[in-house]
């Protein structure tokens, strides 16, 4: 095993993060949908020729799983001797391609240096509409994987160097906004030779065999560093239990139960006892798993470890078939997002037993609220509008949990109102902070977000769900739940209709509108032990109210009387 010096390494992985950082501006400054350039729901990755993670951009961690399954399907179906200099592979099907799900494409474009193949870059988008039965392709109620959209295996988009045409436009006709989908695809090929032509020079410059050598020598420095993290950590088992809120269709809740086993520098994650598979859509394929679980074991042991297949080694995992994790065909996986949450809650929460108090974090509104409008823009255009609604982040020891905030394995901006507006037929009511969500401790969670959207013509179709209602984030070491989920549906009389849970492409009128609160952080701690001074701070600012302070923090009221 060669030396390895941790600054070169540091130095050779912030160089390689240049290259998909690059990429990624590129994909997010040239992309013509909302989803890529405004909500920036795209990621990129370098691999190697043997198929291994070298290097992702830092955006979403939920898409490294459809670009990794793509590339090493893609090797393991096809062979490295079947691919050609020029060749461009599109796919993003769970069970063929090692897919994330069906709206997440994934363009993989081999690297050939002086006629060998040396490298993949592979970068994925989230299209927000890619066929099906539902407008946004995604839903939880659907019940196969064929009703969710257009399936892709890995298909030649370009064959040495030449665009298939026919094969370009099969995909966009079959989705219900094609010229986004044609303009955005083409993008995503652009970008990743940018990206190639970096990996080349950067070969060029330093000669091929050194760049080799240094990508392999951080595999190994990543592995070392992760597994020397693990033995600082108490051997032992570790448990947890999480719930969804349903089947994705009405229904009864799933538990995802997990053991966490840690010895010597090695970890696994047993999710033995995990409910069976979902009716609705909300299964999870293999590598959307094991991007949850690797988001969030980075996230509790080391979150300046670098992402790559060295990082994976001191890891594994158990999948029970059949289950909410391990699916069988044809289940439906298109809202597979809102599980993976739950795996990161239930890696938090068994991690919180291994960890120090001062490096536990309590659970955070890991549950991915969405929303999706259909309809006309005003030059008759179609659009396909989605959002992934933030939340309140948990606390930690010393500090209370952000506020409105991407956790876990989404890392997407918000839509502005402005280009929003703009874009299509909507207005936004309401945009802010909601009050009393934030779960109470002594550190409290952050508050959840209130987003509220109106069509301003007739025939805009919305489809939500206010998940989270049912399975709270929790609170640790005698710290408070956050708040839940709640959804609203209201009409241009102002009349106002509670929805239990689902808004499933409901026409909308003009004047009507959606609104969705997002669930809360939890705190972390006993109430009791938060200081008045606190307390009076979050009342002042707006984030708790007086009898959300009278019920949760009484002492406080008892020591500003005094």
């Amino acid at each position: 095993m060669s030396d390895i010096n941790a600054i070169d390494m540091e130095v050779f992985n912030n160089r390689l993060l240049s290259i998909t950082d690059e990429v990624m501006n590129t994909l997010i400054r040239s992309s013509f949908s909302t989803n890529i350039k405004e909500r920036k729901d795209a990621s990129v990755a370098i691999f190697d020729k043997e198929g291994r993670l070298i290097c992702q951009a830092l955006y979403i961690p939920m898409l490294l799983s459809g670009v990794m399954g793509g590339v090493e399907t893609l090797i393991e179906k096809r062979g490295l001797d079947s691919i050609r200099e020029g060749d461009v592979f599109i796919c993003n099907d769970v069970y063929l391609a090692g897919g994330s799900h069906n709206n997440d494409i994934s363009i993989i474009t081999p690297v050939f240096i002086d006629g060998s193949l040396e490298y993949f870059i592979g970068n994925i988008g989230h299209h927000s509409d890619v066929g099906g039965v539902i407008p946004g392709s995604t839903d939880h109620i659907l019940t196969s994987v064929f009703a969710e959209g257009i399936r892709i295996p890995h298909m030649r988009i370009l064959r040495e160097g030449q665009l298939d045409e026919d094969l370009l436009y099969m995909i966009a006709e079959n989705t219900r906004d094609p010229m986004e989908r044609i303009l955005d695809l083409k993008v995503q090929i652009a970008a990743n030779e940018q990206g190639a032509n970096s990996l080349r020079k950067l070969s060029a410059e330093h000669g091929l065999d050194r760049v080799q050598r240094s990508m392999t020598d951080l595999l190994t420095y990543t592995e070392r560093r992760m597994r020397q993290r693990l033995r600082e950590l108490p051997d032992g088992e570790y448990t947890s239990e999480v719930w969804t809120d349903d089947e994705g269709v009405p229904g009864d809740r799933i538990p995802i139960r997990l053991t966490v086993r840690i010895k010597d520098g090695d970890v696994s994650l047993d999710f033995t006892g995990t409910g069976a598979q979902a009716k609705g859509a909300i299964n999870m394929g293999y590598y959307p798993v094991l991007a949850a679980v690797f988001c969030g074991i980075n996230m509790m042991v080391d979150p300046s470890i670098p992402a790559n297949y060295g990082m994976f080694q001191p890891v594994r995992i158990d999948l029970p078939k059949g289950t909410l994790v391990n699916p069988e065909f044809p289940a439906a996986i298109g809202n597979r997002e809102y599980s993976a949450q739950r795996v990161v809650r239930a890696i938090t929460l068994a991690f919180a037993e291994a960890l120090p108090q001062d490096r536990a974090v309590a659970p955070s509104a890991d549950i991915n609220t969405g929303m999706a409008f259909y309809g006309k823009r005003r030059n008759g255009e179609p659009f396909v509008y989605v959002e992934a609604v933030a939340g309140g982040v948990g606390a930690t020891l010393y500090k209370d949990g952000m506020h409105g905030t991407q956790v876990g394995i989404t890392n997407t901006s918000n839509t502005p109102a402005e280009p929003l507006e703009i874009e299509f037929p909507l207005i936004v009511r309401e945009y802010g902070l909601a009050q009393d969500t934030a779960g109470p401790g002594r550190t409290q969670g952050g508050a959840a977000i209130i987003r509220d959207i109106g069509s301003l013509v007739d025939g805009v179709s919305v489809s939500t769900k206010a998940d989270g209602k049912r399975s709270p984030a929790p609170g640790i070491f005698g710290g408070g739940e956050g708040g839940r989920a709640s959804l609203e549906y209201h009409l241009a009389d102002g009349t106002v209709e509670e929805i239990d849970m689902f808004i499933v492409d409901r026409i909308m009128k003009k004047g009507e509108a959606a609104r969705l609160i997002s669930p809360g952080g939890a705190g972390f701690g006993d109430p009791g032990e938060r200081t008045a001074e606190d307390v009076a701070r979050s009342v002042r600012d707006g984030f708790i109210s007086e009898d959300f302070a009278a019920a949760h923090y009484p002492h406080a009221r008892t020591k500003a009387a005094e």
